[in-house]
């Protein structure tokens, strides 16, 4: 059996020269016909063993599960298609097969990629990983395959092979190198999907404190980059001791230009270990105001009101002052200002306006929400409520207007009047009024009786001197 299973899977030697041999014979038509058979009927089969089975629907809750057996259930058929075709080929035909053992190379050759793309698409974050890398990335390794297929590999590694760095006392052959580069990548996309399966548990152990987990999800994350190096580079004939050369270089880089981002680097591990920035907090920042949603290695994610976002270094926390509005509590304050006309019940629009506050919902009960007179305005008199809410990072646009919409109409039931600006202008004849006159002329009285006799010829402005 795993000799059969050896010869299924083994390169065919000449094959440019196979496959003009298979044009060229009826038997080798009939093979290819086979194999397109079975590729466009596995296909049509594992559509509807998605749909029949509900897949997607059904594991919702896995997404990378879902995501790997959905994209592994037509090259799974058409690799057991293929060796079922193959087996029977050969006792009916007696002959060997080229175009059922190259679907056969194909469908093997899928599932690989197609597990490598599921294990990307876990391990790296959507916007760094797209479908643009995903599809290049997939072309780069169709590509391997059919260099791997045509026996090309061969000449390329011994090309690659004589070419070698110096790098010390030690030559590095540009294929070690090349392999080297790929391992440590591969070991690192491991240790990240691990270090974030790992994470997503953390971070849902409630019994930890926030800022707990996100440091021990940090830790574990570098633990792991670290570790699949040191063991990835053993495995394509590297010494560590070589590390020692990029290790002064990376000293020279961090004491040079680097240093800033080691900075930002340390201060993210401080913010989180002395809890003075949380997922979640209310910060003001250089006059922008926002909550925490993200916290990184290098920065934390501020969201405003209105959607928009400001990275914040994370060294700006160490060094400069930060406004957390929620480092004690998260429950915050806020207020609303309301006119009412002079005639006003006081007493009851003021335990309306309590009442207001403490219908809503997300108000909190203790403390209570309050209201007070603040003054008295030129149109009617300033009422205030202040209220908390214990979920601020929700907004305050809905609970302000729900709190004013119930104050309009209680008002309205108990007629209560909201006052609108208005100002009284009171005309006077200056001939009524001998204050003004004895302030315009004070010592010509013959003057005031003739300017008595004579109407106003300024009505709008009583301080005006008249015509004499």
């Amino acid at each position: 059996m795993n000799q059969y299973f050896d010869a299924l899977f083994a390169r065919k030697e000449f094959l440019t020269r196979l496959l003009a041999h298979s044009f060229n014979s009826p038997r080798g038509w009939l093979e290819l016909a086979c194999a397109i058979v079975i590729m466009l009927s596995t296909y049509w089969l594992s559509k509807k063993i998605i749909a029949r089975y509900h897949l997607q629907e059904r594991l919702v809750k896995f997404p990378f599960l879902r995501h790997i057996l959905i994209r592994l259930v037509w090259p799974i058929l058409l690799l057991l298609c293929s060796i079922i075709a193959i087996f029977l080929w050969r006792v009916t035909m007696a002959e060997s097969v080229l175009w059922l053992q190259l679907l056969a190379f194909t469908a093997r050759w899928m599932i690989a990629i197609r597990i490598i793309m599921s294990i990307l698409h876990n391990a790296i974050p959507n916007n760094y990983f797209n479908d643009h890398y995903e599809r290049t990335l997939s072309k780069i390794l169709w590509v391997c395959f059919i260099l791997w297929l045509s026996n090309l590999d061969s000449f390329i590694i011994r090309l690659l092979k004589s070419l070698s760095l110096p790098i010390g006392s030690t030559n590095l052959s540009l294929f070690t190198v090349i392999t080297g580069s790929i391992t440590v990548g591969i070991a690192i996309i491991i240790a990240l999907w691990l270090s974030r399966m790992t994470e997503q548990h953390i971070l849902q152990a409630n019994r930890l404190d926030v800022n707990l987990r996100y440091v021990l999800a940090k830790l574990i994350k570098s633990l792991f980059v670290v570790v699949a190096v040191l063991i990835a580079l053993p495995m394509v004939g590297i010494n560590l001791t070589m590390l020692s050369v990029f290790g002064g270089a990376l000293g020279v880089g961090l004491g040079l230009g680097l240093q800033k981002i080691a900075s930002n680097y340390v201060s993210g591990f401080i913010i989180l270990a002395d809890h003075s920035v949380r997922p979640g907090d209310r910060l003001n920042i250089n006059n922008f105001t926002g909550y925490v949603t993200k916290i990184t290695a290098r920065f934390v994610v501020l969201r405003s009101s209105d959607g928009s976002e400001a990275l914040i270094p994370n060294d700006t926390f160490v060094s400069n002052t930060v406004i957390n509005d929620s480092y004690s509590s998260r429950i915050m304050s806020n207020n609303l200002t309301v006119q009412v006309a002079y005639n006003t019940d006081l007493p009851k629009a003021l335990q309306i306006l309590k009442e207001a506050a403490m219908k809503q919902t997300r108000t909190c009960e203790e403390p209570k929400p309050n209201s007070y007179v603040t003054g008295f305005a030129d149109s009617g008199i300033n009422l205030y409520v202040n209220y908390w809410i214990r979920d601020p990072e929700n907004g305050f646009m809905s609970i302000n207007s729900a709190i004013l919409l119930e104050i309009w109409n209680r008002f309205k039931e108990e007629g209560i009047e909201f006052p609108f600006p208005q100002q009284e202008v009171r005309i006077l004849n200056d001939g009524d009024d001998p204050i003004a006159l004895n302030n315009l002329m004070p010592h010509d009285s013959q003057s005031i009786q003739q300017f008595s006799d004579k109407p106003s010829t300024n009505l709008n402005n009583a301080s005006s001197k008249p015509k004499q």
